[in-house]
């Protein structure tokens, strides 16, 4: 099944707002979703501080099903994420396993 990265910039002005009202619902909604959404997990700057995005490996027939999948979020329907990329993936290394 193909794969695409998500690559998800946020809102500052809508983030502590945003996180205090609908992160756990983020949080059970990838859990729901946990066969499509791979990887998920939060950006920030090197030097550190607050998240500014996110990053999503999601596993879809289609990108229409990937783009689907990253506005049913609630972090996306609440207002949180300002935009999103949406790229294919392919694996680097094809033959050796993705482990985290």
């Amino acid at each position: 099944m193909p794969l695409f990265a998500a690559i998800f910039e946020d809102d500052p002005e809508a983030a502590e707002r945003v996180r205090a009202v609908a992160e756990d619902a983020h949080l059970a909604w990838l859990e729901a979703h946990r066969e499509q959404v791979l990887v998920a997990g939060a950006l920030r700057p090197a030097e550190g501080g607050a998240a500014t995005g996110g990053l999503w490996l999601i596993e879809a027939e289609t990108a229409e099903e990937a783009r689907r999948i990253c506005v049913e979020d609630p972090f996306y329907v609440q207002g949180l994420r300002k935009s999103f990329r949406l790229d294919a993936w392919s694996r680097g290394f094809p033959k050796l396993p993705v482990t985290l």
